[in-house]
């Protein structure tokens, strides 16, 4: 095991990756520094590392011809952004301010910094990446709330905490990265009885038959495996978390990849999401489970 310095005389210790794999992710996200993350996240300094959801607001797009275009455009992208992270805090149910909160997954900590500012609780996050652990804990740092939020360097598959620490947990676009048998029985035991776990994932529609070509590209685009809606509920059920909302949020993405396709910071991944949203093979879906 090793450790790297963070800011601030923070150590993050370094676990060896339980798998080739995993050492991969990490080398991916360590060297990920795609604008379309780090640009929206300068908007007002919650970095996130997922999509949007909503309508667009093009009263505050304006004038494509004018200079100030492309800004307004990035501020509405990010405005989506931070949209789809209230929504998933709002399926948290009722947290107190000296409750526990995980994040696995946590990237650069945006939803982190949101879930504090909300319920004024502590709230851990986990990482692959020592780059977006250095990061978040930075930003927790800059504002203040370093004795509340932190990031550590270790696999959301066997997390540094307790059994029943936590009172919510959840997967923001990550899930895609592990085995969801390993990864619900994790959450599984580090919940409370009655805590409440939430997910906001891609995942292809069964109904299509296989992934599609598309499910396929975006596969290979962010090196992860995508898992089916059928695989996301059968693992649950195995592993004591019983779902209470399962709500399809891909009407409510789309306008956010068709608006994002359009701006100066298309990453080429673009018309796969909305081609395979549009033909029913991938599936943008929010799931929430209690710890029973």
């Amino acid at each position: 095991m090793t450790s790297t310095e963070l800011t601030a005389g923070v150590t993050a210790f370094i676990p060896g990756p339980a798998s080739p794999y995993q050492g991969d992710i990490a080398r991916y996200w360590d060297g990920e520094a795609r604008p379309v993350n780090l640009r929206l996240g300068d908007v007002d300094g919650l970095y996130h590392h997922h999509y949007g959801i909503g309508d667009i607001d093009h009263t505050a797009l304006g004038d494509t011809g004018d200079s100030g275009y492309e800004n307004r455009l990035i501020s509405e992208l990010h405005r989506l952004e931070s949209a789809q992270a209230e929504v998933l805090l709002d399926h948290l149910g009722p947290i107190g301010r000296d409750d526990t909160l995980l994040d696995a997954g946590c990237g650069r900590g945006g939803s982190m910094v949101m879930a504090h500012q909300r319920f004024g609780c502590d709230v851990e996050g986990v990482t692959l990446s020592a780059k977006q652990a250095e990061f978040a804990n930075r930003r927790a740092l800059e504002l203040g709330i370093d004795d509340h939020v932190r990031a550590r360097v270790c696999n959301m598959l066997d997390t540094p905490l307790e059994r029943g620490q936590v009172a919510a947990s959840w997967n923001n676009e990550s899930s895609m990265y592990v085995d969801l048998e390993d990864l619900f029985a994790e959450h599984s035991r580090v919940l409370s009885v009655g805590g409440r776990y939430v997910t906001i994932t891609g995942c292809w529609n069964p109904r299509y038959g296989q992934p599609s070509k598309w499910v396929s590209q975006i596969n290979a685009h962010f090196e992860c495996n995508i898992h089916s809606r059928r695989e996301y509920l059968r693992a649950m059920a195995n592993n004591r978390l019983v779902p209470q909302a399962v709500i399809d949020l891909t009407p409510e993405t789309l306008p956010y990849w068709e608006l994002r396709a359009t701006s100066s910071l298309v990453t080429g991944i673009e018309t796969a999401f909305i081609n395979s949203y549009k033909d029913g093979s991938f599936q943008y879906l929010l799931i929430a489970a209690d710890r029973v």
